[in-house]
């Protein structure tokens, strides 16, 4: 579905390098701070900003050969994009209409009065909410094949998050090969929806895994000076100084379970696992 080999992007500051892949029927979670080359990496994918090299294949295609036919295969939500202001959801139908083929606005009205969203009033004064709600509407309601989408949850309360993952739950359940690639920094969004992750820092991928392992086979091991000592770091990841001694990331809970039954072994968030593979040594 989608491809990205050593994608480079140099800018003053910040150089970019990286490379991950989207399966068909899959979705994938890009995940680190801000400033880490989540957006950059989404506008190189939409051919927005110019790669200083690599390759990125969408569709099977290279993208600088993707077709106007192809590209209604995406469905896209950026932090930084949307409509203006002044529009109203009646007045955007007949956009969507022209823009797509196979715009099904009879799908996007009901979505729309499904999630309460006032056709009559100006965008400009739809609550955070009630525009991520409409960003999504529009990036699902066209048969697109491959969703990107870039922090779509981001200053949303909990029950706005809820209801935005339902819609794209209900998205892919419509069709097996649909896959989606989406930026977050709400590690709860992510667990829940995704099958695979991607942690970058930095600009460079720090780590792959799937989901599943992640929640299952990671832990934080919280031991003293004493326990850190005689510790086997075989399958140490990451430590990290703590007041009471040492926090240890590693891929091998079981191990630690089975080997050291008195320290203590925390299964850990994607929130801790971020904060020790970037402030660990």
């Amino acid at each position: 579905m989608l491809k990205i080999e050593n994608l480079k992007k140099h800018y003053d500051n910040f150089f970019l390098e990286c490379s991950l892949q989207v399966n068909p029927g899959q979705v994938t979670g890009l995940i680190g701070q801000n400033g880490s080359g989540k957006s950059t990496t989404f506008k190189a994918i939409l051919d927005l900003i110019h790669p200083d090299g690599g390759s990125i294949t969408l569709f099977g295609k290279d993208n600088q050969d993707i077709t106007p036919e192809d590209k209604e295969k995406l469905g896209v939500v950026l932090s930084d994009s949307g409509f203006s202001g002044y529009l109203r959801i009646k007045d955007i139908i007949p956009i969507l209409e022209n823009m797509y083929r196979q715009f099904d606005s009879s799908f996007f009205i009901k979505q729309v009065q499904r999630f309460s969203l006032p056709m009559d009033k100006q965008i400009k004064d739809f609550s955070t909410g009630m525009k991520a709600k409409l960003k999504v509407l529009v990036a699902i309601s066209h048969n697109a094949q491959l969703l990107i989408l870039d922090e779509p949850t981001a200053g949303l309360d909990v029950i706005a998050r809820d209801e935005l993952l339902d819609m794209l739950r209900e998205f892919l359940e419509e069709d097996d090969e649909r896959s989606i690639l989406i930026s977050s920094h709400i590690s709860s969004d992510l667990e829940s929806l995704c099958d695979d992750l991607y942690m970058i820092h930095d600009g460079k991928i720090i780590l792959h895994e799937d989901t599943d392992i992640l929640l299952s086979n990671y832990a934080l091991l919280k031991v003293d000076n004493k326990q850190y000592e005689a510790l086997d770091k075989s399958y140490i990841l990451r430590v990290k100084k703590e007041s009471y001694g040492y926090s240890c990331l590693t891929n091998e809970r079981q191990y630690y379970l089975e080997n050291y039954p008195n320290i203590t072994i925390e299964a850990g968030s994607i929130d801790e696992l971020i904060t020790m593979m970037i402030r660990g040594k």
